[in-house]
């Protein structure tokens, strides 16, 4: 491994520098921080009460991990709320019949019975699940390269930058290959009859739109999710680092793993309630033009209108994504701490190495 790729890490202090004496101060004061053998040019790092060395930072099988870990966590939830979900999209294409939460419940039990609250779970599940390896796989891939390139001390100062940098890259390749599964998921959720999931879905849109069509809602997909990921990450690595510098009364190597997912859950949620309010004006397009052949974003905004746009069904994609956002960290830690890997986010640590080197 290359110097230049041992350095500008985020937390670099766990493992970063070269000088022995550095090391030998960051080990005396954090017993928890990885042991680092200086016959060897691999660095190590270890979670709470793991053994030291399951996986090696930075190497294919950490990238491997951190895409499974984003399978599970976006996958599996998003799959779990497909109830809200399908309730949420057609409180925006169509409010007269679905005026609320509660009677929107009730219209679909009516109509559908219990089986249609989870219509479209396919398409969730495959759809979501791709989106998760490349969010969270890329999101650790782009946060390392990004602080590469910028260096030890600006890696540290501006270290929020880096954190939406790295998001807004791996959405913009994680929406690629969501699209076609929403633009299905979406019609069989929204036009009873259209399909009853994936396997006849997507032919029908395809013979219906073109194969190009399942992509016509990229754009405004990018415009939803780019903002709600970059939220989603920079807002939850702030929040974490906060709570274990305001409301932990020790550091985050002393806290056991249990208190850690806790705090990555919570994180989680706070971080999932910003990311419902900046992307929902988005979400409100994606749902109108995958519902309507043809439609362009003019087409939406004058039919649903400005305000329409920020405030139809935002209550309950709030309910809805903050739940979604604080289960999808709890479960990337807790499969990041199963392989031996530390949960995400804590104190800045790249200043106290700093400290300790003066």
């Amino acid at each position: 491994m290359a110097s230049s790729d041992r350095q500008s890490l985020i937390p670099s202090f766990l493992y970063t520098s070269s000088k022995t004496l550095l090391l030998q101060n960051l080990s005396n004061s954090s017993p928890d921080l990885a042991e680092i053998s200086p016959a060897k040019k691999s660095l190590m790092i270890q979670s709470p009460s793991e053994p030291a060395g399951k996986i090696q930072m930075y190497s294919p099988e950490f990238y491997a991990a951190c895409t499974a870990g984003g399978i599970l966590s976006c996958g599996l939830t998003h799959m779990a709320v497909t109830p809200l979900d399908l309730v949420k999209c057609n409180m925006q294409i169509d409010p007269a019949k679905y005026k609320s939460i509660s009677s929107g419940f009730g219209v679909l039990l009516k109509e559908q019975g219990v089986r249609g609250f989870f219509r479209g779970w396919v398409p969730t599940l495959l759809g979501y699940s791709a989106q998760g390896a490349c969010k969270f796989g890329f999101y650790e891939f782009f946060k390392k390269y990004y602080s590469d390139i910028a260096g030890p001390e600006y890696a540290t100062k501006y270290k929020t930058l880096i954190y939406l940098a790295g998001s807004a890259s791996a959405e913009v390749i994680a929406d690629i290959a969501l699209c076609p599964f929403e633009a299905v998921k979406v019609r069989v959720q929204t036009q009873p009859g259209f399909a009853r999931g994936l396997g006849d879905g997507l032919p029908k849109f395809v013979k219906s739109e073109g194969a190009l069509g399942l992509y016509k809602g990229l754009v405004p997909l990018w415009g939803r999710q780019i903002p709600y990921t970059m939220m989603k990450f920079a807002s939850f690595e702030t929040i974490v680092e906060m709570i274990y510098k305001y409301a932990i009364p020790r550091p985050k190597s002393e806290c056991s793993k249990e208190l850690q997912l806790g705090i990555s859950f919570a994180g989680g949620y706070v971080a999932g309630v910003f990311c419902a309010i900046v992307s929902h004006p988005a979400d409100n397009l994606v749902s109108f033009l995958n519902n309507a052949k043809g439609a362009t974003v003019g087409d939406a905004v004058k039919k649903i209108g400005v305000v329409g746009l920020f405030t139809r069904g935002l209550p309950l994609r709030i309910v809805m994504i903050g739940t979604l956002t604080g289960a999808q960290w709890g479960i990337y830690d807790a499969f990041k701490v199963f392989v031996g890997l530390p949960t995400t986010g804590g104190a800045a640590p790249v200043a106290a190495a700093s400290e300790v080197a003066k």
